[in-house]
């Protein structure tokens, strides 16, 4: 008889010991083991390796070509996302913190789907139907969704096998329990086992099914990493003042990488069209200090405004205090500033923050740092038409970016009509493609004379 070793999973990351532990050494999460009964294998009789003759090969040139059909989720940004709408039989994990608009805007898509003639089927594992029916009348929800309160795997299978809706929501996975697997409802085993058993369902169905999942503190999806391999796309749902981003970083139909851009509103989340307009509606215009920056978050580029401001400190250290931004990067930029162009930061705190409440780790803001870092200290705003963006060197090179043509695009169709980018960069070309910081400085306040 085999032996049956019991192992000690944890249900925040997935990581497995043969103790408990009292904190996991792979998310630090306290108190997070669970404990964990494999089953035993079953020895098979017969010939083959251990037992097992192996299936039928299906050579890849006899493959058919197929595209997946997608449904429209009604919501533009969504769709963006997703990579074009919602896939038949695809299943998709959303994550987010507690209250950032997860529900609200998959009932909305239930909404639209159902409005379009959709069938919609939403498991409400962790509010009543009265308490749904409520966001509904607020968010002036018309469409026919049917609901269930049935958080057994089996019977969601059932009502797919039976419905054949185009769109399933499950709210929220951790609720979900699979009657064959062991621990409760949340726990690793079930978790796991009950997601294998709903993407079966979708993909025998054709269901688009949607899984809410909870998150940790460090605001990665709760449960076992294989559930995350389990599915076929996974997205996030963030928070940035009145504006939610959602995030895809994973994406087996379309480009991981996607940003979609909502604002919350009383009725609901409304997409966001123009993005650099909403992060740009309040800039001063004339103040020294303030540069707008070409960005590129994930594979959508944007235009957002750099801060810098310089004051005299009364400190033996000055401080650098940066929001938004790598503060190491920083800290080059800074250094590149007092080398290559003398400017004295020595006796000055600089703090440097990117408006909005954004965290965006993307080497092309380098520049436009650089440059709101100097007009802060010289005291000279830059014109109100430059746009920038570029990585700088320790030689005080601008390097060349990724993206350079979206970028460039995006500045152009905002208005701004003098750009400082990379050199020999498609359309840098009389734009101000510069060499180095230098020529920056050059660029920006030709014909008034660069501020000393």
């Amino acid at each position: 008889m085999a032996k049956v070793v019991t192992r000690y999973v944890c249900n925040s990351c997935g990581y497995q010991s043969a103790k408990s532990l009292g904190r996991c050494p792979n998310c630090q999460a306290w108190n997070s083991f669970e404990e964990e009964t494999p089953q035993a294998a079953v020895a098979s009789k017969g010939g083959g390796y251990g037992g097992i003759r192996g299936g039928k090969l299906t050579p890849l040139s006899t493959v058919g070509r197929r595209e997946e059909p997608r449904t429209s989720s009604g919501l533009l940004e969504l769709d963006r996302v997703l990579g074009g709408g919602l896939v038949a039989g695809g299943v998709t994990l959303i994550g987010g913190e507690p209250g950032i608009g997860k529900s609200t805007l998959l009932l909305q898509v239930a909404d639209l789907v159902a409005r379009a003639g959709g069938r919609v089927l939403y498991v409400a594992g962790e509010e009543s139907l009265e308490q749904i029916r409520l966001r509904a009348d607020r968010l002036g929800v018309v469409g026919e969704i049917e609901l269930t309160r049935d958080t057994r795997a089996e019977m969601i299978a059932a009502h797919m096998e039976a419905e054949r809706p185009t769109l399933c929501i499950i709210d929220s996975i951790q609720t979900i329990t699979l009657e064959d697997s062991a621990g409760v409802a949340g726990g690793v085993s079930q978790v796991r086992d009950a997601t294998a058993t709903l993407t079966r369902a979708a993909k025998e169905t054709g269901t688009a099914t949607v899984l809410v999942g909870h998150v940790t503190k460090d605001g990665n999806v709760a449960g076992p990493k294989v559930m995350e391999h389990i599915v076929d796309t996974t997205v996030f749902l963030e928070s940035v003042g009145s504006f939610r981003l959602l995030r895809s970083v994973k994406n087996r139909f379309g480009q991981a990488g996607e940003l979609g851009v909502f604002e919350m509103r009383e009725s609901g989340l409304v997409a966001v069209e123009n993005p650099s307009a909403a992060f740009l509606a309040e800039r001063p215009v004339g103040v020294p200090g303030s540069v707008v920056a070409a960005t590129q978050d994930g594979h959508r580029p944007m235009l957002l405004e750099v801060q810098a401001l310089a004051a005299r400190t009364p400190y033996p250290n000055p401080r650098r205090v940066v929001v938004g931004l790598d503060a190491r990067r920083v800290d080059v930029v800074l250094a590149v500033l007092e080398r290559r162009l003398n400017l004295a930061l020595g006796n000055l705190d600089i703090y440097v923050n990117l408006a909005g409440g954004l965290k965006v780790p993307d080497p092309g803001l380098d520049l436009a740092v650089a440059l709101a870092v100097y007009s802060a200290v010289v005291g000279k705003a830059l014109p109100a038409n430059v746009a920038v963006f570029g990585e700088v060197g320790l030689a005080g090179e601008v390097r060349t970016v990724q993206g350079t043509s979206r970028r460039a695009e995006e500045a152009r169709r905002a208005g701004y009509t003098r750009l400082v980018m990379p050199p020999g960069q498609e359309g840098s070309s009389g734009a101000g493609g510069v060499k180095n910081v230098e020529a920056a400085l050059e660029v920006v306040w030709q014909g008034a004379g660069k501020p000393v």
